[in-house]
């Protein structure tokens, strides 16, 4: 690679990381702010909040990565232009075909990052968000500790606890038990702690009452106690095996699915369109630098506008993802269609390398760029400063 390939790598493959970081952590804050009740509501710590949201950190990657490229493409493109080192390294007899390699070899890097990514880290990561949100959930002891606030553990079994200290000391206990319609119990104690060992998970009260109020009596019996443990085992969510959705499937999983496997005997047409989905995902980042290329990087004078060329090079990405979203979700239900999105993947990719290997300029129509001067041209007199 030579230099000037080297540098415009180097700054094509930085603009992409900058993007994709700034686009990634944006998106991560948003999706991040809907499980923010693993804070609230089931008293997990902020780490856990960070390690739990951040597992869909790859998926975001997967989705955001191809369009992070185009936009570093265009950038970098758009730089060459403006400073006139296109027209420079054409004008020295440099083939627009050198130029491009330097692009296509980051879509390459950023293309096996896509498909590493598709075929396991973000299942991975989504195996690991269910299984955790399962266990943070299921964990009764993360849902009884939520000072100041009365919260139900089970149907008919309520819980308040005023104050917990520091040093884990539970302070101002209050349980009602209404699961026996024969007889209400209500516990109150003063301070308690929770007790985690071999045997199971206890609320140790001290110094309280327990008041049991029987069917058909007037008064209670009530019973002062130094010491009571309470168990919380009974409301732990047994353990169950997990199964897991068609996102949260590895890409060889998809290509040979076991017969037995109950999703694949109920859809079996998602699983065919999710494979061909992850198979598509690595083509796309390379897609979109030959249309950017194709639209871009041709050169051209100061007078000559870019801005049809952008909005053409955008166009055409979005109707390369438009025809693979739409082949993926009828593909489900109609096979051939999966077809279209490699259909294409092959026109723009094939027309775009005739673009680029001719040295091709792609421009609108001259009575579109007749309209669209003529246009701006009205706008800036009507809104000049008299």
């Amino acid at each position: 690679m030579g230099s000037i390939s080297h540098y415009i790598f180097r700054t094509t493959f930085g603009a992409f990381l900058l993007v994709l970081i700034s686009l990634t952590a944006l998106i991560w804050v948003t999706q991040a702010l809907r499980d923010i009740d693993l804070m609230t509501s089931q008293g997990q710590t902020i780490l856990v909040f960070v390690g739990i949201t951040g597992l869909i950190v790859p998926l975001l990657v997967l989705v955001i990565a191809p369009i992070a490229l185009l936009i570093a493409a265009a950038h970098t493109l758009n730089k060459l232009s403006t400073d006139s080192e296109i027209i420079v390294m054409n004008a020295a007899g440099m083939s627009p075909w050198l130029l491009f390699r330097a692009f296509m070899s980051v879509a390459i890097v950023v293309s096996i990052l896509v498909m590493a990514i598709s075929a396991y880290f973000a299942p991975k990561g989504l195996r690991m968000l269910r299984d955790w949100l399962t266990e943070v959930r299921a964990n009764v002891v993360s849902t009884i500790v939520q000072p100041g606030r009365f919260t139900s553990i089970q149907s008919g079994v309520t819980i308040h606890i005023r104050e917990r200290q520091r040093n884990g000391l539970l302070v101002g206990i209050f349980l009602d038990d209404q699961r026996n319609p024969n007889e209400r119990t209500t516990v109150m104690s003063e301070t308690g702690e929770l007790l985690d060992n071999d045997n199971g998970t206890y609320l140790v009260l001290q110094k309280g009452l327990i008041q049991r109020q029987e069917g058909g009596k007037s008064e209670p019996a009530i019973v002062v106690f130094d010491r009571y443990a309470f168990d919380l085992a009974q409301f732990s969510s047994s353990t169950q095996a997990v199964k897991y959705s068609i996102r949260e499937r590895y890409l060889w999983q998809l290509m040979f699915p076991d017969p037995k496997d109950q999703f694949y005997i109920e859809q079996p047409g998602q699983f065919r369109a999710e494979l061909h989905d992850r198979l598509m995902a690595p083509l796309y980042p390379l897609a979109f630098v030959v249309i950017a290329f194709a639209y871009l990087g041709a050169p051209r004078t100061n007078r000559q506008s870019r801005a049809w060329s952008m909005v053409g090079a955008i166009g055409g990405v979005a109707l390369l993802r438009l025809t693979g979203f739409a082949s993926t979700v009828f593909g489900a239900n109609t096979p051939w269609m999966l077809s279209l999105q490699y259909i294409g993947f092959a026109i723009a990719f094939g027309g775009g390398l005739f673009v680029i290997q001719r040295g091709l300029i792609i421009e609108p129509p001259a009575f579109l760029s007749n309209w669209l001067a003529a246009l701006t041209e009205r706008f800036s007199k009507r809104f000049a400063t008299p």
